[in-house]
Order: C-alpha cells, then structure tokens, then sequence
C-alpha cells in the first residue's frame, strides 16, 4: 500500500461520512419559567465575552451532568473560557468587583451538550456545513465528534470553530481505517477527492503486511482525536490496530461489526467505543455477513423472546472493559421512515424497536450510553438532531431523564476523550453550558427552549439564531437538477 507520507504532514484535517448502519446511506407543558429575555437585558448578555473579565451566571437551576439532583439558585462564575466557581444560592463570595452579572433566575443550566457521531463532510459542501454547525451551537451543542468525513474541509471547519470564527461547536474528529475492498465504496471516493481512496492519511488502507506504527502515526498527523475501524477487517487487525493506537495514545471508535470481525471480536479488540447498537446484534447470526458491502438484514429470530441472555453477555464484557456504545438509535428510525417512502414493504437492515430494545438491555447491563446521531434534522427544523436522539433514549428506551442528559455531556466527554474539559459543569472545565427556559426534569424535551448557549466564554444567545434555509442544505439545486433546470 503506497500511502502519500507528504499527505500527512500537510493535511491539517478532521472527519468523514453520514453514515447509516441499516440503509448504508451516508447522511448527510413543563413548568413555566419566564425567559432570560425577561429577566436580563439582552445587551447584558451579549455583553459577556471571551475574555479576563469575569461574568457571574445568577439564580439559575444547575443540572451539572453528573448525575446528582439539581441546585436551585447558583451563581457560576466564568473567567475567559473557564467555569472558576460555583456558588450557592444567596452567596456573593469571592465574585469581584465589577464583574458582569447575568441574572439568570428561573432558567435551568446544563453543561453544553455533545452530539458524538456527527457527518459534516460527506461530501464537502462548505456551506451545508455551516449552516448544520450554527444551528447545532444556537440549539445548545457546544461540542461534536464527527465520524469520518473529508478532512481537509474538516479541519478547516474545525479551525474556525475553535477560533470563534465560526457560530460552531467544537469538533472532534475521526481518521478512518479499514481493509481494502471497503474503498470501491462512492463515498470514499467523495472524501479523498484529488486523490486515491485508501492513500490518504485520513483514510487509510490496512491489510497483515501493512506497517501499523507509520499508519497509526500518519492518523495523528492529520490532528485526528481518534481513529475509527470502520470495515472488511478480521478481528486479528481489528486487534493489532487498536493495541498499536494505543500505544500511541490515540483512542479507537469501531462499528460494533466490522465485518468479517464479529462484534466479540471488536469488544475483544479492547476498542474505546462501539458505534450503531444493532451491529451487535449480528453476533447472534448464524450467518455474517463477510463484508461491509454484503450486509442483510438483522435476524429476529433470536429476539423473538424477548432480551437474549447472549446479549447480556456481551453488554457485560462491554461494561467490564469500559467500552462506551454510540447507540444512535435515531439513524434506525430515520431508515424506516425512507423505507416507507422509497421502498414499501422492504424490511429495514434493523427494526428500531429491536435497537430500542438492545440499548434498554445494555443499559440496564450498567454499559455507558452515549448520545449521538449519525444524521440530520431537516433544513426546516429549528433544532438539530441530538434532540431527537435524546427524546428516544428517554420515551422509548425508557432511560431516567438525568442519565440521558449524562448521555449527552459527561458520558459524552468521555467518548471524545475530553472528560477533563467538558461535560460537567464544575470548575476549572470550560464554561461550555446551555441555559434553557423549561425543566428539563420535566420533559426531555424542554431542551428545546435554549434562551441561549455558552461556549469557552462565548455567548451565542437564541434570538440572534438565523434558521438554515432549504438552499444552504442544497435542497433549491437538487429540485432544479431533476427537473433539468
């Protein structure tokens, strides 16, 4: 395998594509608190900047993504892009003269919440891009793990956002590795444009003579924070990747299958965290499929009595060698729903009420759920994705509304490897929060009432969001390009 070493040095990158384990298609009245709007001038809010001049968050509700009970009435302190204090209600120690005070009183703050499987460059469109990420930071995101998009167009994107150039969250991202025969795929075609699918340093090629430290060393160089396992590997590399990863302190993502290596095989492999939960269910096949390009649908029929105990095995194996699952229980429902337009009658690759099923089970199995998409929200939606993500876990598979909100900050931290910094609102983390009109205890759902969010310091204040318009998502030139226009 020729992999261009100059690539490497020179590609400043990020992640790769929307993918969806079933279809194979890359995607892309709780209780009445009056609104910050309300409660603050607006100027004051706006007023709170990124610097050394310290804004004292006031009254809100601290949800803190630990997992513990709410705190009525707290002041957070925030000091540039750091949370330095939190202090109780009626308590005014340690806030010094003028600092800049935003009364927060009867809003609920929860630490900015993080969408870990994300697609923004699949392929490029810089625009689409923008459009995605400002909606995801004014819907209260402060932070993403995309999953192997283009790098070059992430890297730059991520950039940006880093700088506050951007109206973005944070992005974390992926450099992909899997067997050869993986890349014929078109949409590996579409992130390595300029260039060959496999040679890439964001995309890389491995077989038993490849060298695993260059290849590994050559995925750092592209700034990546971990590399994905993505297909048509044995569970033989599958190993030996994420051992030489490791090594050199880098984290491994896999497909809970990657086809020919079996899900015990990728749990086995010791990888950091399994991503689509219905790949696992595969582990129950009689038949695997052998490649990424063969997969059929899941077998039912192990499941036809309810949780399998063979899965509960796996779960704890899972639990017991800490591995996270990325469960993205919304890609499963999203499938169904293209399926009834586009193909009626056609079984999905995975029911979503069996991946439902499966996360209830493996959460119950004490495994870490962690909050991610694998999609989209319409152009026309006013908040992304995560929402939707986080209104299954909680109605459908039935998890306590703070362990959903954990699967969205702390838990999701830690599947970026950025638990120091974020997920928790605490101090000395940054101050990534997102400050919502309605209890969220209540309903999951009142997370979409953002009055507005923070990042590093950073106010980005729910009135100045502008709504993505059907012609950033490139919905106008499609329609004209049917319609030979």
């Amino acid at each position: 395998m020729r992999i261009r070493l100059a690539l490497a040095l020179t590609a400043a990158a990020l992640p790769f594509f929307l993918s969806s384990p079933s279809a194979g298609v890359w995607q892309n009245e709780a209780l009445a608190n009056p609104p910050l709007a309300e409660t603050a001038p607006r100027e004051a809010r706006a007023a709170a900047p990124a610097s050394s001049a310290v804004t004292v968050y006031r009254g809100a509700t601290l949800i803190d993504g630990t997992g513990g009970p709410p705190r009525a009435g707290v002041s957070i302190l925030v000091d540039g892009p750091l949370i330095t204090a939190i202090l109780p209600a009626g308590s005014d120690e340690g806030i010094p003269e003028g600092a800049q005070i935003v009364d927060a009183t009867g809003l609920y703050v929860l630490p900015g919440l993080i969408d870990s499987h994300v697609h923004l460059a699949t392929p490029p469109n810089r625009r689409r891009a923008e459009a995605i990420l400002r909606r995801q930071v004014y819907g209260g995101i402060t932070a993403v793990r995309d999953m192997a998009d283009d790098l070059r167009t992430v890297g730059d994107l991520a950039r940006g956002a880093r700088l506050g150039e951007l109206a973005a969250p944070d992005i974390y991202y992926a450099a992909l590795m899997a067997g050869p025969s993986f890349f014929t795929d078109p949409r590996t075609i579409a992130v390595a444009q300029g260039e060959t699918p496999g040679e890439v340093p964001w995309m890389q090629a491995i077989t038993e003579e490849t060298d695993l430290p260059l290849a590994v060393a050559m995925a750092r160089g592209t700034s990546a924070t971990g590399i994905k396992i993505y297909a048509n590997l044995p569970g033989s590399l599958v190993e030996r990747i994420t051992r030489e990863a490791h090594r050199q302190n880098i984290p491994v993502w896999a497909h809970g299958m990657v086809f020919p290596a079996s899900p015990a095989e990728v749990i086995g492999a010791e990888v950091d965290v399994v991503s689509h939960v219905c790949y696992l269910a595969y582990q129950l096949s009689e038949v695997r499929p052998s490649s990424y390009q063969e997969r059929v649908p899941v077998d039912l029929t192990p499941f036809a009595n309810g949780d399998n105990p063979a899965m509960a095995s796996l779960f704890r194996r899972m639990k017991a060698q800490d591995i996270i699952l990325d469960a993205t229980n919304r890609i499963y429902v999203e499938e169904e729903k293209r399926l009834q337009v586009a193909r009626p009658g056609d079984p999905p690759q995975c029911p979503s009420d069996l991946a439902v099923r499966l996360t209830r089970q493996a959460f119950a199995e004490g495994v870490l759920i962690s909050a991610g998409t694998d999609g989209i929200s319409t152009w026309s939606e006013p908040y992304p994705a995560l929402h939707e993500e986080l209104e299954i876990l909680a109605e459908r598979v039935g998890m306590p509304t703070l362990q959903v909100i954990q699967s969205a900050t702390q838990i999701a931290a830690r599947t970026i490897g950025r638990e120091s910094e974020m997920g928790t609102i605490v101090p000395g983390k940054l101050a990534n929060m997102v400050f919502v009109t309605r209890d969220p205890l209540a309903d999951i759902s009142n997370l979409r009432s953002v009055s507005f969010t923070v990042k590093r310091g950073k106010v980005y204040d729910r009135s100045d969001y502008v709504p993505a318009t059907a012609e950033e998502f490139g919905i106008q030139a499609a329609r004209e390009q049917a319609s030979g226009n």
